[in-house]
């Protein structure tokens, strides 16, 4: 029976320790490499970066996820998950910046690389807010479907598979810091997302984006729908097959062989409280690049 599984921010936030792909060793980036072919994008999110600093905790989600994300019915599921939280974004209406990007001189090619970019995360960050919550529930002693597949493996093509150019906070400009200091004040976080990094490549268009979204960030509509994004995930998660029969046992069991107890947890409870709402954001920022 599913037991009550509210989003948790842990207080304080834990330290997150994720290695960078440029920095990962031999062993470590064929990892990297793997879970980017198997989840069918093009980098590897912050999410499983930190999760790796575990390597017991990780080899043994990672283990038993593995056969779940390379099944249809896990594609099947991060369409839905993605479509369930673009159709609610919208109810929220943000405003269109394309005619003012067109006035400061952004050409039809800048903005469908910018539109590229979002693209990347919104389908991207599906299969990556799936596994931080079959990873919660597990911690906490839930267990997943005893369900086998149905419809087999299914590959696709990644998702462009070539890199994305994030512009790290010490290459960024003061402006562009100023706007990362602003969504980690916001947000209430202590790290800058993968996706507004990249995005701000483009540092005018980021700033005026960032600027377009925050005031909906912890409305009554925009926690709503984040609240609505955490719930689908979990249903969708609990109704995946589980043909590698991964358990709570075998997570909580590595995840005590790498730490002190608990701080697997407070790492994986801060990634599925974030996941949601950073998707809701990708989605609004998708939104304004709609013709008005």
């Amino acid at each position: 029976m599913t037991q009550e599984f509210p989003r948790i921010k842990p207080d304080p936030i834990p330290a997150i320790h994720p290695v960078p792909e440029y920095r990962a060793q031999p062993a470590l980036a064929a990892i990297y490499d793997e879970t980017k072919r198997v989840l069918q994008v093009p980098w590897m999110g912050v999410v499983t970066m930190a999760f790796a600093h575990y390597p017991a905790f990780w080899e043994a989600l990672w283990s038993g996820i593995r056969p779940i994300a390379q099944s249809s019915e896990f594609i099947t599921a991060t369409r839905r998950l993605r479509l369930v939280t673009e159709s609610a974004a919208a109810e929220m209406a943000p405003a269109s910046i394309l005619q003012d990007l067109q006035q400061q001189g952004y050409g039809a090619r800048e903005i469908n690389e910018i539109r590229d970019v979002i693209e990347v995360f919104s389908a991207g960050n599906m299969p990556y807010l799936l596994i931080a919550t079959a990873a919660r529930l597990l911690l906490e002693g839930q267990e997943l479907s005893e369900a086998r597949l149905t419809t087999g493996t299914a590959q696709t093509a990644p998702i462009n598979p070539g890199s994305v150019t994030l512009m790290e906070p010490h290459h960024a400009d003061p402006a562009t810091e100023k706007v990362y200091a602003d969504i980690r004040d916001t947000l209430g976080l202590p790290f800058v997302n993968t996706d507004y990094r990249a995005l701000a490549r483009w540092p005018s268009y980021f700033g005026q984006a960032w600027r377009g979204i925050k005031p909906a960030v912890g409305s009554v509509d925009y926690l709503a729908t984040v609240e609505m994004v955490h719930g689908e995930a979990q249903k969708l998660v609990q109704d995946l097959p589980n043909p590698g029969r991964l358990t709570s046992h075998q997570v909580r069991q590595a995840a005590v062989s790498d730490a002190p107890e608990g701080e697997v947890l407070d790492v994986v409870r801060l990634f599925q409280w974030l996941l949601p709402g950073l998707v809701v954001n990708v989605a609004l920022l998708r939104l304004q690049l709609r013709n008005p």
